[in-house]
């Protein structure tokens, strides 16, 4: 298929700033269940990490990547074509990705072990911090060269009282994540810088058979661009317990609850809401290659309805979450029989199901109910291949504009997502990666664009929710 490249391109029915809120959506709904890193490496140490270098009692783990590779859609934009469709016309990139990394920790296992064999015993006191940046080189027209940035991450974590009756952590963290908008313009992005910090106190009696976490997190997010700056800004707080009981030494009956308060600067496009989820279930190992993770409960979103404009219509999730997954690991896995943590084994195969819910700018939510497979072999310290696709549903209530009209009922898309990651190590601290996505929304509707004011015309701006993008990435790394 060939399809014409149409650059800044926004109808004459709605401004280019309310065109892009509703553009949004693209940047925010899809990226709000994705981890922060677009590197496979960046989101499991024990692949991002080699060897590292001990000073005293820390190690040190440096390490920088660089990868050359095409993004097919890098503004979300959709395949279809219409005088009266403000997201149309694809746009390809090619990309370069440089992306240093340092992290910081108290000495691991490998380090405690003795000339006999045994462990030095941890300390009570244990520390992790990391730091990671991207910068993203774009070859292409101006519209995609001016999208040249740098995205980041920074992390720390203590950790105090392990295996003992009382401890607990605290945590913070600082990321910069770079959303472009639909309409192209860089100005009207929605690059956003998220800033967290909280921490867990935990009641570990009767040696680790019962244990329970109380804990609290603050985090804003402050948006950089005229597409979202004093319009999505917000302050969230978060209170949340979880207890597990081991009734044998590798399976544990699993509580976990959450409230959240988020406020919106202008609470106009997003709603002010005070989530809350409860969740009981089973997580841990059968036998000693296959695990079982089982999670049920409830979830209301609490949209806060004092400036309700709508007749008392403003839609609410209040229904059943889930979440399911039966784990096959191909070799054993005697980490978790200490544990219980049945996430450790490097090399598994899964099986999954996830029901939950998520805040939604051309809503007040989406619900999503996804399936999906995961796969991961890492064999001979040499080689490293993951692979996980997903696909689900993606349900709307009914839309309303700020001037409390029904713009549109409510609807269910199609999201599909695959990534296949493969690595290989010539040394230890040496390697080179190849890295495939496929992200699509699949759908048949078209959302009014000038979201603000509800206006509707002969012939108004719509944004269509049917996208697809591709991409694919070779790199090398060198890591300590």
């Amino acid at each position: 298929m060939t399809t014409r490249h149409r650059k800044n391109r926004a109808p004459v029915t709605a401004s280019p700033l309310k065109v892009a809120a509703a553009l949004a959506f693209f940047a925010l709904a899809f990226s709000a269940a994705k981890p922060a890193h677009a590197q496979e490496w960046l989101k499991d140490r024990r692949f991002s990490e080699g060897a590292g270098a001990r000073v005293g009692n820390f190690e040190f783990h440096p390490g920088i990547a660089a990868e050359g590779g095409f993004d097919s859609n890098w503004f979300y934009r959709t395949f279809k074509t219409g005088a009266n469709i403000a997201n149309v016309g694809v746009v390809p990139a090619g990309m370069l990705r440089i992306t240093p990394s340092l992290s910081l920790s108290t000495i691991g296992e490998r380090r405690r072990e003795k000339s006999d064999g045994d462990l030095e015993l941890p300390s009570p006191v244990q520390f992790r911090a990391g730091v990671n940046a991207t910068y993203r080189e774009f070859f292409g027209d101006q519209t995609v060269r001016d999208q040249r940035n740098v995205s980041g991450n920074a992390s720390m974590r203590v950790d105090f009282g392990l295996a003992r009756p009382v401890g607990g952590d605290l945590y913070a963290g600082y990321t910069r994540s770079i959303r472009p908008s639909s309409s192209g313009v860089a100005d009207l992005g929605f690059n956003r810088n998220e800033i967290s910090g909280g921490g867990d106190f935990m009641l570990n009696p009767g040696g680790g058979t019962l244990d329970w976490r109380f804990g609290y997190q603050a985090r804003g997010e402050l948006f950089e661009n005229t597409g979202g700056k004093g319009q999505l800004d917000s302050l969230t707080h978060e209170a949340s317990t979880r207890g597990r009981w081991k009734f044998r030494p590798r399976t544990a009956f699993v509580y976990d609850a959450t409230l959240r308060f988020t406020n919106y600067v202008n609470p106009v496009l997003l709603r002010n809401n005070r989530p809350l989820r409860t969740r009981i279930g089973l997580t841990g190992l059968v036998t000693p290659r296959f695990g079982v993770t089982g999670m049920v409960g409830w979830g209301a979103s609490f949209v806060d309805t004092s400036v309700d404009n709508t007749g008392g219509q403003i839609p609410q999730f209040d229904s059943v979450i889930a979440e399911a997954e039966l784990r096959w690991f191909l070799t054993a896995n005697p980490a978790a029989e200490q544990s219980g943590d049945v996430s450790l084994a490097l090399s598994y195969l899964s099986l999954g199901y996830n029901r939950d819910f998520q805040p939604s700018l051309i809503s007040t939510f989406y619900g999503i109910d996804r399936g999906f497979v995961k796969f991961a072999y890492f064999f001979g310290g040499r080689a490293l291949v993951s692979a996980e696709a997903g696909a689900g549903a993606i349900k709307y209530p009914n839309i309303f504009g700020s001037s409390g009209t029904a713009i549109k009922g409510g609807f269910t898309d199609v999201r599909a997502d695959a990534t296949l990651f493969g690595e290989y190590r010539f040394s230890d601290s040496f390697g080179i990666n190849l890295t495939g996505k496929f992200t699509g929304n699949f759908s048949k509707n078209q959302i009014p664009a000038d979201l603000i004011s509800g206006v509707t015309a002969s012939n108004p701006a719509v944004v269509d929710m049917n996208w697809m993008r591709f991409e694919s990435f070779l790199g090398v790394r060198w890591f300590l």
